[in-house]
């Protein structure tokens, strides 16, 4: 770690004063200054150089350093949800860049502290990933490393599989705290809407409905399987490690849009105030618009996330507590409406069944918008459902993918399905729709099986996804 030299120190205290006389709000950040070789390794453990190990993060670290190595990415900065927030710099950032990347991190600062869905988080995390580490790694010299990474491993793949609005649930059910009951009940509002979409409603499940879990069905599978899986004390321990951290990253993958394009309103806005000299400004407007641009047919979280803050600025709304009750799709559901989706060009396109083409389809933008908010629907991700434990009564498992018009990924699916068996110790089904039809997907023994299900309801025929020209 290197510390900042004396004109870098200079210049953060000067923009965080900038920064805090703008209104942000944020814990003390922390700035270190890094080779981007450096930053890159930080980068592929989540942030975190004292996390555990994993081949996984190595090939993250191969992957970044690759596209550094070749000019096709840079990453600028890294800031980490922590009380203190953490910060690094890329040491051959231009003294622009500098200024551009701090402005940029007290925004981010400011919106993981004041954001209703990362409250729940740990602010302690960095001690946390660092116990973990220790852990872990007393695994090792106990079990051996190729048994506790085989593990690890197994953990990792099916980190998705929990409930992202469950810390939110659980911290509403805590005592009210002044200012922020009113906020909770407002979001919870906002992931009704996230949870379902007018396709979702329409479509009724795939097969007879099973027994339910006990206690009900539930989306937070991992936990589910910490807590109730045949597993020796330190395998449960890991699965229990996973999962806190998967619920500590899942709020970055919900509110991407939101934090992006806070952070990037807020260093225009505070470069712009006294803090870039004159000769830095074309440089800074072509650094901020590579950022902010829009590649054909992709949607750039940038861009969109900015344009949303200064299309509601421009309509009176409260930007602070936008920022403060939302994730994207509850954002962009409060936000996009006709001008701005004619504004920003928003288009969707489907494949034309005639031709084999991939096209524009002229749509209102009522379904424009939907369409944007189904493919940010849970973090962007399949919502799947543990929905029994005891299938046909022989202590297999099944799951619900709850259909929204997005067919699953099958292969990928069934990939799942074989590691979740594997720690199950028994057969594992999922229930899912495609093509129109019920299907049926079971692993059992490393093999996987796709089998149609009555039930399967009417096709739905849903672009492939959203763009922006």
């Amino acid at each position: 770690m290197g510390s900042l030299t004396a004109e870098l120190s200079d210049l953060s205290v000067a923009i965080e004063d900038v920064a805090r006389d703008s209104g942000l709000d944020f814990f003390d950040v922390s700035f270190e200054l890094l080779d981007a070789r450096d930053v890159n390794a930080i980068a592929s453990y989540g942030g975190f150089p004292v996390r555990y190990p994993s081949w996984r993060f190595g090939m993250e670290y191969e992957r970044l350093e690759k596209g550094y190595r070749f000019g096709l990415s840079k990453i600028y900065e890294l800031v980490i949800n922590n009380d203190p927030t953490y910060a690094y710099l890329v040491s051959s950032n231009s003294l622009m860049e500098q200024k551009l990347v701090m402005a940029h991190v007290f925004g981010h600062a400011d919106f993981f502290k004041h954001n209703v869905w990362f409250q729940p988080t740990e602010r302690q995390m960095v001690d946390v990933m660092a116990s973990h580490g220790t852990r872990m790694r007393r695994y090792v010299d106990a079990f051996g490393q190729d048994c506790v990474e085989r593990f690890l491993d197994l953990a990792l793949a099916l980190d998705t599989l929990i409930d992202p609005y469950l810390p939110v649930r659980h911290l509403r059910g805590g005592a009210p705290v002044e200012g922020r009951e009113d906020h909770l009940s407002r979001a919870k509002r906002s992931l009704d809407r996230a949870c379902s979409s007018p396709v979702e409603r329409r479509l009724a499940p795939v097969g007879r409905a099973p027994a339910p879990a006990p206690g009900g069905p539930t989306f937070d599978v991992l936990g589910f399987l910490a807590e109730g899986a045949d597993l020796d004390e330190w395998q449960r321990d890991v699965l229990r490690m996973v999962r806190a951290e998967a619920h500590y990253f899942a709020p970055q993958r919900m509110t991407k849009i939101m934090n992006e394009g806070w952070a990037s309103f807020w260093h225009s806005r505070i470069l712009t105030r006294g803090v870039l000299e004159v000769e830095e400004i074309v440089d800074f407007a072509d650094c901020h618009s590579g950022a902010t641009a829009t590649a054909p047919g992709q949607l750039n979280p940038y861009k969109l996330g900015i344009d949303l803050f200064r299309y509601a600025e421009e309509k009176g709304m409260d930007l602070f507590e936008l920022r403060a009750l939302h994730n994207d799709v509850s954002f962009i559901d409060a936000v996009v409406d006709e001008e701005f989706a004619e504004r920003s060009r928003l288009f969707v396109y489907a494949r034309n069944s005639r031709t084999g083409r991939t096209e524009v389809v002229p749509r209102d933008w009522r379904e424009i918008k939907e369409e944007l908010l189904r493919s940010l629907s849970w973090g962007g991700l399949p919502r799947i459902e543990l929905a029994d434990v005891d299938h046909d009564g022989r202590g297999e498992l099944l799951l619900r993918h709850h259909f929204d018009g997005r067919e699953l990924q099958l292969d990928q699916a069934g990939e799942l399905l074989v590691q979740l068996a594997s720690l199950w110790g028994r057969p594992v089904h999922l229930l899912t729709r495609e093509e129109g039809g019920g299907r049926r997907l079971t692993a059992d023994g490393g093999e996987v099986r796709l089998v149609e299900v009555p039930g399967g309801g009417e096709t739905i025929d849903r672009g492939e996804g959203l763009r922006a020209g």
